[in-house]
């Protein structure tokens, strides 16, 4: 069984990436992939990290334990006028390769409309650079976010559909977070001219 932890990336208190994380956390468990124990929620809307840098890192210490401990990630970014929202961006600055390197994560794009394509982009390009984590070529969008994952049976025909891919993802997830365990542990860190990505 493995440990995963889902970032909800909106500063927004009672977010609806916050529902998916839990949503999702929920799917999680009920395949057997993972445990109440065994997965985390980083909520940045409950639990915000201050603007990096900051001299209080306010719930970093904790958060950087659970990211630590997890075997593998799902990132979830609502997307804010075409663009992955301040707070998701300000965690990647936050976590270093320490917490993340060699584990798989899981993009999600959340939109309230049809949007959500934009954040996975912006995210691919840039925010594995020092942390290392490894974004599997699959992703997820969850466009129209109100009107889906809002209870335990679907509402309608687009929220069957997106659970069905949401179980689809974090089977390959899953996978991953076995596959990648031999390969963090072989890859060695102590080497300082390689601190940062290129």
């Amino acid at each position: 069984m493995l440990n995963i932890a889902l970032v909800a990336g909106s500063s927004r208190n009672n977010s609806q990436s916050g529902k998916v994380a839990r949503a999702m956390r929920q799917r999680l468990i009920e395949l057997g992939h993972t445990s109440h124990e065994s997965s985390s929620v980083i909520d940045l809307g409950l639990a915000p990290l201050p603007l990096w840098p900051a001299e209080d890192t306010g719930p970093w210490n904790l958060y950087r334990q659970q990211l630590a401990a997890a075997d593998a990630l799902v990132i979830i970014a609502p997307e804010w006028n075409g663009m992955a929202c301040p707070a998701i961006k300000n965690f990647f600055i936050y976590a270093s390769k320490a917490e993340l390197a060699h584990k798989p994560g899981l993009l999600v794009g959340v939109s309230s409309g049809i949007g959500g394509a934009y954040p996975i982009a912006e995210l691919r390009a840039s925010s594995y650079k020092n942390c290392r984590l490894c974004y599997l070529p699959e992703h997820l969008i969850v466009r129209q976010v109100e009107k889906v994952l809002n209870g335990p049976q679907a509402a309608d025909e687009a929220d069957e559909r997106i659970r069905g891919r949401i179980d689809y993802a974090l089977d390959v997830l899953v996978r991953y977070g076995h596959a990648l365990q031999p390969v963090r542990e072989a890859i060695s860190f102590d080497n300082p001219a390689f601190a940062n990505g290129m």
